[in-house]
């Protein structure tokens, strides 16, 4: 059955969600941190020649860069629904999307979002679409699968590239194992968790079993219902090969555009940052914003800085300009758009 009507809790949860996310200072104590590490990072590359730099870019690359962005959530947002049509559930691109810049706010303004977000995005999903907690899951667990082979793929072209045609520093090495590492490690988990469901739900139980005996609000029984149809909603996704490509589309080509600002930002400091070195530089760059600090703050930068200078012949306060142009577009204006959507989404409730 088709649900087209969306539900009107979804600020409510948004708004629970993030005051619980936020508590005890996290979320101020995080973008302290950052701050001082980037003032440190800028302070070795001379805030001088970064400051030069900087205020002799081109800013229509940088606006072009910003907007390489926004289109690129955008898409991975069409991503998100075309894989809740799957599962019965229509929504709206203009609310999708509105709903998935308020998700990756969340996720990028606290400490380790992006790891682990997914049960938070589902709740808030299924409260602003009606579809069940369940559907909701399965369908962001999915679109972020969707959205790691890209992620792997352009990598790869990018360290063959390098392989062949360049020597890799010895901190490009190691960001390079983490992405290969990666590349196998995540769809083995993918693997192993679908096909020894049976395995997985147990230990889910097991840990689920002593908190349900010091509470009424969680049950076992209720518990290996909500897993029994995650498994459901996930084998109705994979029944339907062609949707998934063509959702896939939408998961590559929104990893291009949200690659691209790194081209742009190279461009506008008149940098010779080539396509092929954006491809590898941008996941690899992703792998070391793992840090506890909101969006990967200060780590991205660095791990940025530190794979410019060893891979191209630019200089390391050019790098740092080109880092900190790159995260403007790709972090801060999303913080500006998705915080809006989170407005939003609060107020339509």
């Amino acid at each position: 059955m088709s649900r087209e009507e969306p539900g009107s809790n979804g600020g409510e949860a948004l708004s629970a969600g993030l005051g619980e996310r936020f508590g005890k200072g996290k979320l101020l104590l995080g973008f302290l941190v950052a701050g001082v590490l980037i003032y440190l990072l800028v302070a070795v590359a001379g805030w001088e020649r970064v400051l030069d730099a900087l205020q002799g870019a081109d800013y229509r690359w940088v606006w072009i860069a910003c907007a390489s962005t926004i289109v690129g959530l955008a898409l991975w947002g069409k991503a998100w629904q075309v894989v809740l049509a799957v599962l019965d559930i229509e929504v709206k691109l203009r609310r999708i999307v509105v709903t998935y810049f308020a998700a990756t706010f969340a996720n990028y303004v606290t400490p380790l979002g992006q790891a682990g977000g997914e049960p938070f995005i589902a709740y808030v999903l299924s409260r602003d679409t009606e579809a069940s907690y369940e559907d909701s899951l399965a369908s962001v667990v999915t679109a972020d699968l969707l959205n790691l082979l890209p992620f792997f793929n352009f990598a790869a072209v990018g360290l063959a590239y390098l392989l062949l045609n360049a020597s890799m520093p010895e901190n490009a090495e190691t960001l390079a194992q983490g992405l290969v590492v990666l590349a196998f490690g995540v769809p083995a988990i993918a693997y192993v968790g679908w096909r020894h469901r049976d395995g997985v739900e147990a230990f889910v139980l097991r840990v689920v079993g002593p908190i349900a005996d010091r509470t009424d609000r969680i049950t076992v029984e209720g518990v290996r219902g909500r897993i029994d149809r995650f498994y459901q909603a996930l084998e109705r996704i994979a029944d339907e090969p062609r949707e998934l490509l063509y959702a896939l589309v939408f998961s590559y080509t929104g990893w291009i555009f949200f690659a691209l600002p790194l081209y742009f930002s190279g461009v506008a400091l008149d940098l010779p940052l080539t396509l092929t070195l954006v491809l590898f530089i941008v996941p690899a760059s992703t792998l070391a914003g793992m840090t506890p600090l909101p969006g990967g703050l200060a780590g991205v930068e660095a791990a940025l800085a530190v794979l410019i200078v060893g891979l191209a012949p630019i200089s390391w306060s050019s790098a740092v300009a080109a880092a900190i142009i790159y995260r403007f577009a790709s972090y801060w204006i999303v913080l500006l758009v998705g915080g809006l959507a989170t407005l939003y989404v609060i107020a339509r409730s």
